[in-house]
């Protein structure tokens, strides 16, 4: 059997063993666990949306730069 299926497997059966524990948790613990889970997304999607951001003002520069090189090069040829 190959890494991949090992490590298939062992993240499968990780998740069974936290869906089995969130089922025989209590209602708070439940909410507790959805709470963490939706931060995590919050975070993570404002972590996202900062990188987009900063990749499309460094595509902006660098098109800015190449527009600069382009003009110089028709002036001065």
């Amino acid at each position: 059997m190959g890494n991949k299926t090992k490590g298939l497997l062992a993240l499968l059966g990780l998740g069974a063993l936290a869906f089995w524990k969130y089922k025989k948790s209590t209602p708070e613990e439940q909410q507790a666990i959805k709470d963490k889970l939706n931060s995590a997304k919050d975070n993570l999607n404002k972590f996202g949306n900062e990188l987009k951001e900063k990749a499309e003002e460094l595509a902006s520069q660098a098109q800015e730069k190449l527009n600069d090189l382009q003009n110089k090069d028709k002036v001065n040829p």
